[in-house]
């Protein structure tokens, strides 16, 4: 595992949901490594106190907030046209934000909410950030995902998920995570620039209870005592990030720092492509 010790001067990484949580380990491990750390959050306050715990923490001061609502496609855009406007380089870009929800809801976009959230935004995130990443190579995609992706299955007639079920559909947008990351990774052969996926462990973060109502915040609580800090579901992240264990490596899940199988499903480069394509038009791309 790499140390705060690990050099990642001059390096630029990008971080999705990096006020809390998970997200938010990541980009503080990366800022000591000396990168310079751009943290994309949704609330503006939340944000700029996570951005100064992190400055303080690191003592780096290369620590950059952007806001986005990665639910709004337009808000992606904007992020981007940002990101572009205020650096010539990106090195990593670490697709960490995600959400679940008890109900089924629709985005500004009338999009379901949880497949925009988990899946879409960061397909839609990374397609407009590659030539960034491409024009900075050697580069480095990381996405979050999960184990939950093993009990999820794609259906490319109801992606939007008219008939909702909860873990179901977060399965669905975990496992349309790790099929869109070993389709990136074979277009991305040859340019330098990396793609992975991870499941960063049970962790006990305030994940799942954006918008809830009471009682299932209570739930995801109690369920969540039982997981492991924010700072170690980071490590994968961060290895995946920094390490140049993995320099080369690319189309692979990992679970713990260590290469894993994912579900059989995954494989099927048939369904990555019908996803990649369906999934292209849902964002205008």
């Amino acid at each position: 595992m790499p140390t705060v010790k690990s050099n990642m001067q001059g390096k630029i990484c990008m971080v999705t949901g990096a006020n809390s949580g998970i997200g938010k380990a990541t980009a503080l491990a990366l800022a000591q490594m000396g990168a310079t750390v751009v943290m994309v959050c949704r609330d503006r306050d939340r944000g700029e106190e996570a951005r100064s715990e992190i400055t303080t923490k690191s003592r780096n001061n290369a620590v950059d907030l952007l806001l986005a609502d990665l639910s709004s496609q337009q808000s992606i855009r904007l992020l981007v046209e940002n990101v572009q406007h205020h650096y010539t380089h990106l090195h990593v870009l670490i697709n960490n934000a995600g959400a679940a929800f008890p109900g089924r809801r629709e985005t500004v976009d009338g999009l379901e909410m949880t497949f925009a959230v988990n899946y879409l935004a960061p397909f839609l995130l990374t397609n407009l950030l590659l030539d960034m990443l491409k024009a900075s190579a050697p580069a480095r995609i990381v996405n979050v995902s999960s184990n939950s992706h093993e009990a999820g299955f794609i259906m490319m007639d109801d992606l939007q998920s008219e008939h909702y079920r909860s873990m179901s559909v977060y399965g669905q947008a975990k496992l349309a995570v790790v099929l869109f990351t070993y389709e990136l990774a074979r277009r991305l052969q040859g340019t330098g620039v990396t793609a992975n996926c991870l499941h960063p462990g049970f962790v006990a973060t305030h994940f799942g209870q954006r918008d809830a109502r009471p009682a299932f915040r209570l739930l995801v609580k109690v369920i969540g005592s039982f997981g492991t800090s924010p700072e170690k579901g980071a490590n994968t992240s961060i290895y995946l990030a920094s390490s140049p264990d993995v320099e080369d490596v690319t189309g692979t899940y990992f679970v713990k720092c260590s290469p894993r199988r994912s579900a059989a499903i995954s494989y099927d480069e048939s369904l990555q492509r019908q996803l990649w394509e369906q999934s292209a038009k849902l964002v205008h791309l």
